[in-house]
């Protein structure tokens, strides 16, 4: 899906199979791996099998496009909250009947950054109201829940309750990987003089592919309330920087190939 949320959209949604395999074998997947892979999205109405010009390929559906529209957002746009702007409570009940669903709604919220204050009770920083108001009507889940905008007053230390709300310790793990991961490779296309269109395109997707989930399962917490030596910053900046040095020849890459 990183690729089509990449390069798909500019083109209509569509990729031809021809170039998707192509693509793909640069990041070393094979053929019958991305048949497999695009047999699954198909089943889960991702995408669509769509003729061009004559040539197969597949198409995003309308449901794939508003998701990765909504993913853009969060993935490359930085957003951090304010905590005098408050707080958005989600406060939820399933009957025990419609288990699926209760199960979709606590993945949507966790997916969406939401923490957890008790059993039914959720919280988000209140800049995500809008955001969470779009992915609650479209899974169908509004009915189930009600959003308050809240103001913390009493009775513990904010930032110990966040600690309690979220599990920061392995969300900077997690950012310690990134780090860990890819500070050398923007260190290596630095130094670069001529930068191959080829080797960015797998750089860079590789480096998405990683990163894209992060900002989703951070919420974009004020700085008032992270601990002091938090790293998403730090990750944030190597992700931004190597999206500014890769992004374009990549780019080039894979408008050579259609």
């Amino acid at each position: 899906m990183t690729i089509y949320g990449l390069y798909a959209r500019e083109k209509g949604g569509w990729i031809s199979i021809a170039t998707l395999i192509r693509l793909l074998a640069e990041l070393g997947v094979d053929e019958p791996a991305v048949r497999s892979s695009i047999s699954r999205l198909k089943r889960r109405e991702i995408l669509e099998a769509q003729r061009q010009d004559g040539l197969a390929g597949y198409g995003l559906s309308d449901h794939a496009r508003a998701i990765l529209d909504e993913g853009d957002r969060r993935i490359f746009e930085r957003t951090r909250a304010r905590l005098e702007d408050g707080w958005l409570l989600a406060v939820f009940s399933v009957p025990e009947t419609q288990r699926q669903k209760r199960h979709t709604l606590r993945s949507r919220l966790t997916w969406l950054g939401f923490g957890t204050v008790g059993a039914g009770v959720w919280i988000a920083p209140a800049h995500l109201d809008e955001e969470t108001r779009d992915v609650l009507e479209r899974y169908d889940l509004a009915p189930y829940v009600n959003l308050f905008r809240a103001d913390y007053l009493a009775f513990g230390d904010v930032r110990e309750q966040v600690r309690q709300w979220w599990d920061l310790d392995q969300l900077q793990l997690l950012y310690d990987d990134f780090l860990a991961e890819y500070a050398a490779l923007l260190t290596k296309w630095k130094r670069r003089r001529f930068k191959d269109p080829a080797d960015a395109f797998v750089d860079y997707v590789k480096a998405l592919t990683v990163w894209r989930r992060l900002p989703f399962l951070d919420p974009g917490l004020a700085p008032e309330v992270l601990p002091s030596n938090w790293h998403g910053t730090r990750a944030a900046d190597l992700f931004f920087a190597l999206r500014a040095q890769l992004a374009e020849p990549a780019h080039r890459y894979v408008d050579s190939l259609r």
